[in-house]
């Protein structure tokens, strides 16, 4: 089993892509004090991460200053991959709770991590999440699977006429 984490006074949440668009690996990082926690994403889920957050904060008092520190920390190695995530509300604490879900094999047990973060932490997140999806390549305006330098074999065409770039 890998390591679990509660980090409940982070100082900084982000997400980042390491490498070439089309070949990136997405990274969700959180820091909290001296603790440094590297998740692997998949770009799919930082652009549902990004898109609940921002409608979750549509229902919560509008946030403060948003931080603008949001580049990933070396070392960027993840120590596991996020199989869900999850996100509630605390409106005594006025903290969103993030909650992360190791990816295992059914007979494994998944670690967890928990960040319990500020309204302008995940407002943050949220816009610069949908910032870093959307700087990738562009979407087939037919299926909406990423177009690529190589080519691009579009179900939607049965493969007869790729789209271009």
């Amino acid at each position: 089993m890998s390591r679990s984490y509660e980090l409940l006074d982070v100082d900084k949440l982000t997400v980042g892509a390491v490498g070439e668009p089309g070949r990136r690996l997405f990274l969700l990082q959180a820091r909290a004090g001296a603790e440094l926690v590297t998740l692997k994403l998949e770009k799919v889920q930082v652009a549902a991460l990004a898109a609940h957050l921002g409608a979750m904060l549509r229902e919560l008092p509008r946030p403060g200053h948003l931080p603008d520190d949001l580049e990933l920390e070396e070392p960027a190695e993840p120590e596991w991959v996020v199989a869900s995530l999850g996100a509630s509300y605390d409106e005594l604490l006025d903290r969103l709770l993030l909650v992360a879900d190791e990816a295992v094999d059914e007979d494994e047990e998944a670690a967890e991590a928990r960040f319990s973060l500020t309204r302008e932490q995940v407002a943050a997140l949220a816009v610069h999440g949908t910032r870093l999806v959307e700087s990738g390549r562009p979407p087939c305006p037919l299926c909406g699977y990423p177009l690529d330098q190589r080519g691009h074999d579009c179900p939607r065409t049965n493969g007869h006429r790729p789209p271009a770039l």
